[in-house]
């Protein structure tokens, strides 16, 4: 549980001072890495394993899903006003 705490200090830290819209992306990831092995851990010391397991996958699916929406978003406001970085963005237009 000490490598999921570091996991999500560095994951908040990133998401806090990263500027750049896939900086910001890999600290959720690692957010959320660190919630499956927590969850993973936990289920592990209450004995009943396959639990944790079952949400740490379901985590990951989480994880996976979220990321293409973020990238699919990142690629369409990159065509629109040519930066990535998430400060320069004032406006989403439709």
């Amino acid at each position: 549980m000490m490598v999921a705490a570091g996991l999500f200090l560095l994951g908040g830290f990133c998401v806090i001072r990263r500027k750049h819209a896939v900086g910001v992306l890999m600290g959720v990831e690692l957010i959320l890495n660190s919630a499956a092995l927590n969850f993973a851990a936990a289920a592990k010391l209450r004995g009943v394993p396959l639990e944790g397991q079952v949400a740490a996958i379901f985590v990951i699916l989480l994880a996976a899903a979220e990321a293409v929406v973020v990238l699919a978003a990142t690629l369409a406001i990159y065509h629109q006003v040519r930066t990535a970085n998430a400060d320069e963005v004032r406006e989403l237009k439709g």
